[in-house]
C-alpha cells in the first residue's frame, strides 16, 4: 500500500492493454482492470472483516448469521439461512454448531415441520449483537468517511450493477 492509499501491486491499465494485446484478444483494458481491481478490493476488505470480526469473537459469517436471526424476528430455518446468505446448506450447518456451542443460538424442532428444525437466537447472542454495535457501525461509518454521501450513493448503485455482472465469472 503506497502512501496515498493505493495498492502498490495492483495492475495499471497500461499492464491490463499488454496483457489483453499478448493474448490476441477484442476486450477492453480498462474493463479488465476494474474487474481486477475489485476481485483484488474485495479479498483485501473479507481479510479487514475477518480481522474486524475476530476482536468479537466472530468471523464474518457467524456475524452475518446472527444478524439474519436478529433481522427475522429471531428465528429461522437453517435452509432459508442458506438460501439468504447464499452459501451451502453444509456451510450453514457449520456455523450453527459453533454457534450453539457458544450459547448463541439454540436449535428446536420447527413448529411448521415437525421433522425439521429453526435456529434461534438466543439472549446471549443477541446481546453479543448489542455489545459490539457502536464500535462495529462506527468502524464500518469509518471505512467508507472519504466518500461523500452523494458518492456513497453512486457507489452502491454501480455495486449493485457489479454484483449482478458478477454471475458472468461462475457461467457456465
Amino acid at each position: 500500500m503506497t502512501r496515498d492509499g493505493t495498492d502498490a501491486e495492483a495492475p495499471t491499465l497500461d499492464q491490463a492493454r499488454q496483457q489483453v494485446e499478448r493474448y490476441g484478444l477484442e476486450v477492453d483494458p480498462q474493463a479488465v482492470l476494474v474487474a481486477v481491481r475489485l476481485i483484488s478490493a474485495g479479498a483485501r476488505v473479507g481479510r479487514a472483516a475477518e480481522a474486524h470480526f475476530a476482536r468479537f469473537g466472530l468471523s464474518t459469517g457467524r456475524y452475518r448469521l446472527l444478524a439474519d436471526l436478529e433481522d427475522h424476528g429471531g428465528e429461522k430455518t437453517p435452509s432459508h439461512l442458506a438460501a439468504d446468505l447464499g452459501v451451502s446448506r453444509a456451510t450453514v450447518t457449520g456455523l450453527l454448531d459453533g454457534l450453539e456451542r457458544e450459547g448463541l443460538i439454540a436449535r428446536r424442532p420447527s413448529t411448521e415441520d415437525g421433522r425439521g428444525t429453526v435456529a434461534v437466537l438466543t439472549a446471549r447472542g443477541a446481546q453479543r449483537l448489542r455489545d459490539m454495535a457502536a464500535e462495529h457501525f462506527g468502524r464500518l461509518e469509518a471505512m467508507v468517511d472519504g466518500l461523500s454521501v452523494e458518492e456513497r450513493a453512486v457507489f452502491l448503485d454501480l455495486l449493485a450493477r457489479v454484483v449482478r455482472g458478477s454471475a458472468a465469472l461462475a457461467a457456465d
